[in-house]
């Protein structure tokens, strides 16, 4: 079935290992993990399909072997993708020395659009707003390489990001909104299907899903309320085209974001967590 298919996958993954754990000769638990690409640094994943346990604390003792193995071939940081409904296998996770890093989160769309505020426009982009686009998207990246993000990630060029926008503006798999006040830009917001995201894969890919795949208001608009009305843009939108539902994701540590969509209505399916050992 399609569990066999993904547990099967992931044993095929370069570098792949695990373990498991047997209770009377039948199978009580497993855990698998392997890594991705460098830009994680040295690391190894376990994603959600790369471990089940008959009870909570048993993935501490899974862990506990196979991170032996990670450990000593250079592999210090590590991530697990946990079904945020099982409180309790969250907590063992925790009590392994993980952190809560990153949330992916589901809700229904939206029939229509709120009122939007009478001096502030939210508008389908024109390509005459792609040097705004582009500065809206760096000042999400800015944002997340400040305290107490702290996100390691290079980030391109104004002329390098602009460049991606004139060479990706008409691509029908993007609906990209802009909020609008007196003719100056306060942010923007993306809509697509979930299927569009690199990140949202295996069980925590709900198919069929809009994609809420980004949202950024530059800082000096922030606090008025921008984002949840580019939010709620996208959310009507989703509604239009059909979507029986709408996923989003925020770093755990960006207190905008984690603040902003909860109170949008967005619900925690999957919690990514990560160890990293020093």
């Amino acid at each position: 079935g399609a569990s066999r298919d993904e547990i099967e996958a992931l044993l095929g993954r370069d570098g792949a290992s695990g373990v498991a754990a047997l209770r009377d000769g039948a199978l009580a638990g497993y855990l698998l993990g392997a890594p991705l690409e460098e830009t994680w640094g040295p690391n190894v994943w376990v994603e959600p399909a790369g471990h089940a346990v008959a009870e909570p604390e048993l993935v501490r003792d899974l862990y506990g072997v196979a991170a032996a193995r990670w450990v000593d071939e250079g592999r210090t940081s590590h991530y697990t993708v946990v079904p945020a409904t099982d409180p309790e296998l969250v907590d063992a996770w925790f009590r392994l020395g993980f952190g809560h890093q990153h949330v992916h989160a589901i809700r229904e769309p939206l029939e229509r659009a709120p009122v939007a505020q009478a001096e502030i426009d939210v508008r389908r982009a024109r390509r005459e707003d792609i040097p705004a686009l582009a500065r809206a998207e760096l000042s999400l990246g800015e944002h997340q390489l400040l305290s107490p993000v702290f996100a390691r990630v290079r980030l391109p060029t104004v002329e390098e990001t602009r460049a991606e926008w004139e060479a990706d503006f008409d691509d029908p798999t993007y609906t990209t909104f802009v909020a609008e006040r007196d003719g100056t830009v306060l942010g923007s917001a993306i809509g697509c299907p979930i299927e569009a995201s690199s990140m949202h894969r295996s069980l925590a890919l709900p198919r069929g899903a809009g994609f809420l795949g980004f949202a950024a208001v530059l800082p000096e608009h922030r606090g008025q309320g921008v984002g949840r009305m580019l939010g709620e843009a996208v959310l009507a939108w989703a509604g239009e085209q059909g979507y029986p539902s709408v996923v989003t994701d925020w770093r755990m540590t960006n207190l905008l974001s984690s603040r902003t969509w909860p109170r949008l209505g967005f619900r925690p399916t999957f919690y990514r967590l990560h160890r990293a050992i020093a």
